[in-house]
Order: structure tokens, then C-alpha cells, then sequence
């Protein structure tokens, strides 16, 4: 894809001028919003590719800002907060963030992380242009239109959460280390996505299982990563 437009949410000036100013260094487009409303209107009005996001904004908390978009938008969200409890990284990343970075920070680990997500948006774009459906029990993968359904009634799944069901169903019957699933989902082992894989996989599950009687899709495989089961008739379809 080519520079994607970034919308920086963030209500301190000084913050917000440094993050304005590395990328426009690295040739980013990017537009800037102070307060939560704004950030919502410019999110529906200009359709940005990623947005990065102060949880601590004058108008909304963060994280009902997370909500409300992801009623409509699976927009990369990447929180960028000086509240480092895990509590509160936990309710950012159940309420549909993508990742989490720490304030303060370098300049150079925001770079990499919209790089990594920047790669997985890449990665989406290459997947969706796939003509195969994966099959596996009552869960479908339509790669090409880059949907999942069970029993065939869709999955509203998150950016983050749909990669790792599709690592999961390419890899459907082998346990998948941890380092293994967040080198392909974050494209790094970044120990702090290694945390954030475990609240992922938790919101999938649930997203998988809450419609099926004791259907269960992954397993756990504690202090090692995580398995898909093969049902019967667990099966990639090429149309071509």
C-alpha cells in the first residue's frame, strides 16, 4: 500500500508536534485530532488507515473511543497512554485496540510499530486477494473476501483477531508457539505482544464459541501457544 493516512488523537501539544513531526520526517500523511469527538468525525469523514491514540483525552475516555469506532470501523487502533497498568492495557485491548505503547517513548518503537502494522495491513491486502475458503467443522474462512462465518452467520472480528484465526487455520491441527503466532500477527516477539496475544486469543474464543454448545476451536497449550482442533472435515478449498 502506499504511505497510509495516519489520524494522531492527542490533546497535549507538545506530544502531539513530536509525533506530527516524525512522520512527517518519514513521509506519513497523517491528520491530528485534541479531543475524542473530533477524533470519531475524522475517522468517519477521511477513513484513515491507523490511528494512534491517547487514552487520557478532555472530552472522552480513550477507550469509549475505541468502542465507538469499532462499531463501525475494523481501523487499526494503536494506543499510545501513560497509564501502564495491566488492568487498563487489558480494557484498551478488550475493547478492540490493536497494540499498546507506553508513554513515554521513543520515537523509533512508534516507527516500528506502524511499520508492523503497516506489514499486517499489507498482509490483509494479500490474503483477501486469495480464492480459497477454509473449512473446519461449522467455522468458514473466506479468504478472498476476508470474512469468517460461523454456522454460517459472520464473525465481527477485529483486524488482530481475524490474522490470528488465519494463522491458526493455515496451521489447523499443530501447536503454534508463541513466538511463532506474534512473529506472524505483530511480525515481532515483543514480550509485550506475547501479553497482548493472550487477551486476543481470549476475545477470539469467545467470539468462536459463545454460539456453539461446548463447540471449542482452540486449544491451550499452557507455556507453549495455542492449537486449532481439526474436525472431520477440516478442508482449504482452491477455486482455482
Amino acid at each position: 500500500m502506499n504511505k497510509p493516512l495516519i489520524l494522531i488523537v492527542e490533546d497535549d501539544p507538545p506530544i502531539r508536534n513530536l509525533i506530527s513531526v516524525a512522520l512527517e520526517t518519514h513521509d506519513y500523511r497523517f491528520l491530528s485530532a485534541s479531543n475524542g469527538g473530533t477524533a470519531i468525525m475524522e475517522a468517519s469523514s477521511h477513513n484513515p488507515d491507523i490511528m494512534l491514540l491517547d487514552l487520557g483525552l478532555p472530552d472522552l475516555d480513550g477507550v469509549e473511543v475505541i468502542r465507538k469506532i469499532r462499531s463501525w470501523s475494523n481501523l487499526p487502533i494503536i494506543v499510545i497512554s501513560a497509564r501502564s497498568d495491566d488492568s487498563d492495557k487489558i480494557e484498551a485491548l478488550d475493547a478492540g485496540a490493536d497494540d499498546y505503547l507506553i508513554k513515554p517513548f521513543s520515537v523509533d518503537e512508534l516507527l516500528a510499530r506502524l511499520r508492523v502494522t503497516i506489514r499486517r495491513l499489507n498482509q490483509m491486502q494479500s490474503d483477501s486477494q486469495e480464492t480459497s475458503v477454509f473449512i473446519n467443522g461449522p467455522l468458514r474462512i473466506d479468504y478472498s473476501a476476508g470474512c469468517a462465518f460461523l454456522s454460517e452467520k459472520e464473525l465481527h472480528l477485529t483486524p488482530i483477531e481475524y490474522k490470528l484465526l488465519c494463522v491458526l487455520a493455515r496451521n489447523c491441527g499443530k501447536v503454534l508457539t508463541h513466538k511463532f503466532i506474534t512473529q506472524q500477527v505483530w511480525g515481532t516477539a515483543w514480550e509485550n505482544n506475547v501479553a497482548s496475544l493472550r487477551v486476543f486469543m481470549a476475545t477470539l474464543r469467545k467470539k468462536l464459541e459463545t454460539s456453539q454448545e461446548g463447540q471449542a476451536f482452540i486449544q491451550t497449550h499452557v507455556g507453549i501457544g495455542y492449537r486449532m482442533i481439526r474436525a472431520g472435515n477440516a478442508v482449504d478449498l482452491n477455486d482455482h
